[in-house]
């Protein structure tokens, strides 16, 4: 196929389970109700409390994930991918989760999950995060073919090591959910998006969480959808919203039979 309909959708979630699938619900409408084909939730779209451990405490095995259940009837309504933002999923390790991407088909099936690799870890006066005293962190890195290309799977900080990107083959589309923290949102987000998108001739798909939450934590926002050239082709800047586009798969195509053949190494596709 040639093109797509894709949706990124941004939120401001807080500590209310129930009050946070009320608004992500009303985003998924609205993005299939404007011929979105794929919508992308952000991480942790379904709880940004003051205490992280409220997370691990709604992690359960994939099989077993009321959360996972609740997107796949969505998704079996509607008609549409959706990649889940990131859900909590039970660990080996006592008191901690895996941060993981499901990826639900029209059918509501799961086709996929990734489990972030690289855990976030910042502390500066005021502010202090440590991904890993709650969280295990993944072991593979994650493609799955869709009917307009090769979706390779990044989560929030994972945006920062290009390797994950640069493994084969090539992914056509890289999606990264991501609660992105102000401070370092303003510095480096879209640079490092735009980044991945030029260097793997990818279109990038990011939902962020762009606001104030519990606890006194901001994220930056600004969700997007980037081309292969590196343009923006739609945004949310902060709050809650959704950007939309359609993706040019016989462009990109052009465009990289213009180029000088990328180097990707060669990786399995699969979880």
């Amino acid at each position: 196929m040639d093109s797509v309909r894709v949706a990124v959708l941004q939120m401001v979630s807080g500590d209310s389970l129930a009050r946070n699938l009320v608004q992500a619900e009303a985003l998924l409408r609205q993005a299939a109700a404007e011929g979105a084909e794929f919508a992308q939730l952000p991480e942790y779209f379904y709880l940004m409390p003051d205490d992280e451990r409220a997370r691990v405490a709604l992690a359960a095995a994939v099989e077993d994930s009321p959360l996972l259940a609740w997107v796949q009837g969505l998704a079996r309504e509607l008609g549409i991918w959706i990649l889940a933002g990131t859900l909590p999923l039970a660990s080996e390790e006592p008191g901690k989760m895996y941060n993981s991407s499901l990826l639900i088909d029209p059918q509501g099936q799961l086709a996929t999950r990734y489990d972030k690799l690289h855990l976030f870890g910042f502390c500066t006066e005021s502010e202090r995060y440590d991904e890993a005293a709650t969280m295990s962190p993944g072991q593979q890195v994650v493609s799955h073919p869709l009917p307009w290309g090769l979706l390779r799977f990044g989560i929030c900080y994972d945006l920062r090591f290009p390797e994950l990107f640069r493994l084969g083959p090539a992914p056509d589309i890289i999606a990264l959910p991501a609660a992105f923290t102000h401070t370092t949102g303003e510095a480096h987000w879209e640079l490092l998006l735009r980044a991945r998108a030029v260097e793997n001739l990818a279109f990038v798909l990011a939902s962020a969480q762009g606001g104030y939450h519990p606890g006194g934590r901001r994220t930056y926002g600004h969700s997007m959808i980037i081309d292969p050239w590196g343009r923006v082709l739609a945004r949310v800047e902060t709050g809650q919203g959704m950007a939309i586009a359609t993706l040019d798969l016989a462009a990109q195509r052009t465009v990289r039979s213009q180029l000088p053949a990328l180097h990707h190494r060669k990786i399995p596709v699969g979880p």
